[in-house]
């Protein structure tokens, strides 16, 4: 009877202290998500420079350049540059090659489906973040100069993301994701980092995404914004 009595009162102070913090971790949450939302307006007046570099377990297959820029609320890619790897001369060369170029056609679809998947997290609906709250999947971790958005089920059922923000700006720092495609076997990690522009729109300046399963790794490093608007 008495290990109920305290667990009732433990649930019960759990309850009153979330309470307390609501009205702080609203008022927080509201100014990112106007933050995110203002962002997301400035940051389609931009094109920019993006490399992708595309490894399968640990090999560079293919290294592509990008113009990036945003067209009726749509991004839009245009390949600039395409460096795949090189293959020796010969029998064996011209082997080493095909197999290369199977195993990248093979991988492209899942790829662009983590890809995908890497979007969804770094460019959220401002709307999630409340969403989170208000179904208890949120928490508030103060830092140095930043609070990290720890968050249970974002995107995906029961993925993880920790979203750190500068106190300052109230814009991301920094990223990392675990999700998943279709199924919670076929893991994808994600891992971001942000940076500022002199007018202070934020942006992502590198990006690492993880396959798993397939071990096809995505690394992104974006450059040279210019404002077109």
């Amino acid at each position: 009877m008495k290990t109920r009595n305290l667990t009732v009162a433990v649930l019960a102070l759990a309850a009153t202290v979330a309470v307390a913090q609501n009205p702080q971790m609203e008022e927080k949450l509201m100014a990112i998500k106007q933050n995110m939302a203002k962002n997301k307006q400035q940051l389609a007046q931009y094109t920019y420079t993006q490399t992708e570099t595309i490894s399968i377990k640990g090999d560079v297959k293919d290294t592509r350049t990008y113009q990036v820029s945003t067209v009726n609320g749509q991004q839009q890619k245009t390949e600039i540059n395409d460096q795949k790897a090189q293959s020796g001369g010969g029998r064996e060369g011209r082997l080493k090659k095909h197999v290369v170029e199977k195993k990248t056609d093979e991988y492209k679809q899942y790829g662009q489906s983590i890809g995908a998947l890497a979007k969804q997290y770094t460019t959220p609906d401002p709307d999630r973040l409340m969403q989170a709250k208000q179904q208890g999947n949120l928490s508030l971790v103060p830092g140095s100069g930043t609070v990290s958005l720890v968050i249970k089920s974002f995107v995906k059922p029961n993925d993880q993301v920790t979203m750190t923000i500068s106190d300052q700006t109230k814009s991301p720092v920094s990223m990392q994701i675990n999700s998943y495609l279709d199924d919670p076997k076929d893991a994808v990690t994600i891992s971001a980092q942000f940076a500022q522009l002199p007018d202070g729109t934020n942006h992502v300046t590198t990006m690492t995404i993880n396959g798993v399963q397939k071990q096809l790794t995505i690394n992104d490093q974006n450059s040279n914004y210019q404002k077109t608007m």
